[in-house]
């Protein structure tokens, strides 16, 4: 039997400088390919050598950060090639989740999925009202919510975890729409109601359609 081990404050530490460093990547306060030196770092972010460098692991394993050839790191990239890659892999991803969870999920992941874009609709509200940094986040992670509850009874934990992976990578494109005004509400309130209708209906043909025109617009394409 292999057992887990409880979380260190090392383990702390890492978790809450991959979120304060996730989030200047996902701004672009971090810019893609920038070099990221741990000295730097340091002095941003705080923590000692050993743990600037365990979060800069975590975020190449979740695709963010990238190690280079002299053994440092740096911002990964944002070329129209990496979003067509991200593009890509989220619509194979969240598809094959989706059509998974159709079959099986039952009423309790309808009621997630429900209430995830509940959730939602509120914080499109506040961003709208309130454009800053704060509803910003307030808003990403209320499309993080919906996109995990709509693969949550797809029975795979790796596709679960696979699929948020490429969601992450794909935040600083979602965000930078944010910025420039670009993100279309009406239409997403549209494709959102319907969508709500076709997975009440188990209707899998249009839930799919609606799922792929999402992660489109999503991300601008």
């Amino acid at each position: 039997m292999i057992f887990g081990r409880r979380k260190s404050e090392d383990d702390t530490v890492v978790d809450m400088l991959a979120a304060v460093i996730r989030r200047d990547i996902s701004f672009g306060v971090l810019r893609p390919d920038q070099k990221l030196k741990i000295d730097a770092l340091r002095q941003s972010y705080g923590g000692s050598n050993h743990s600037m460098r365990e979060t800069l692991r975590m975020l190449s394993a979740e695709g963010l950060v990238e190690a280079t050839s002299q053994r440092g790191f740096r911002v990964t990239s944002a070329t129209e090639d990496d979003l067509r890659d991200i593009l890509l892999m989220r619509l194979e991803t969240e598809r094959l989740g989706l059509r998974r969870s159709l079959a099986a999920g039952d009423v309790a992941w309808e009621s997630r999925v429900v209430a995830a874009l509940h959730a939602l609709t509120r914080a499109e509200a506040q961003v709208q009202d309130t454009p800053d940094d704060v509803t910003a986040l307030a808003w990403d992670e209320a499309c993080r919510a919906l996109a995990e509850a709509l693969i949550s009874a797809c029975g795979s934990p790796r596709l679960i975890e696979m699929a948020d992976k490429f969601y992450g990578q794909s935040r600083r494109f979602r965000l930078a729409l944010l910025r420039e005004g670009r993100v279309d509400f009406a239409g997403r309130r549209t494709r959102q109601d319907q969508l709500r209708e076709a997975i009440l209906a188990r209707d899998e043909q249009t839930a799919l359609r609606l799922l792929e025109e999402d992660i489109r617009a999503d991300i601008g394409r």
